[in-house]
């Protein structure tokens, strides 16, 4: 099975009300409309680190260095309705950025408590594993969506199994 490369990092800061994390609002493209995490393809020749950095920077206008990301797991995302949207998504985290976060024209950025993520704005299956990742796990988890490329059919954890 095909999947494709992407990448996906989420910026945390401490705050006197406690831990926040950088999401957007998707303004263009594939989750168009949803709250999302910063991040996007792996281009070719690029290392997942290399492509996260990248996309923050295009997203979000912050720079990242990859000494400064942590590695929070993997989640492959399966579309049985459009096996053309499969991805292996590489998640990274990172408390140590420059700049101030600006809109750009894929994303609208807004910072949310780890405590009350923004779960009903979000693609299904990120209150699956978005908040263990945020909780500093390391996320090992493969999802299946339903035929309506929305909805979970199902969670695996393949780490876990024999």
């Amino acid at each position: 099975m095909q999947l494709t490369p992407v990448t996906l990092c989420f910026l945390l800061r401490d705050c006197p009300s406690g831990t926040e994390v950088l999401l957007g609002l998707k303004r263009t493209g594939f989750g168009i409309g949803k709250i999302v995490g910063i991040g996007g393809h792996v281009e070719p020749g690029e290392s997942d680190a290399e492509a996260v950095v990248r996309e923050v920077w295009e997203e979000v206008g912050l720079e990242v260095h990859q000494e400064d990301l942590a590695h929070a797991g993997v989640v492959e995302f399966i579309f049985p309705a459009r096996p053309e949207w499969n991805m292996s998504c590489r998640l990274f985290t990172a408390r140590k950025w420059s700049g101030e976060a600006a809109e750009s024209r894929e994303i609208t950025p807004e910072w949310f408590s780890v405590e009350a993520l923004p779960l009903h704005r979000m693609w299904q299956d990120a209150e699956h594993w978005l908040p263990p990742a945020l909780a500093g796990e390391t996320i090992d988890v493969v999802v299946v969506l339903n035929e309506d490329n929305e909805t979970v059919a199902s969670i695996r954890y393949p780490s876990t199994q024999g």
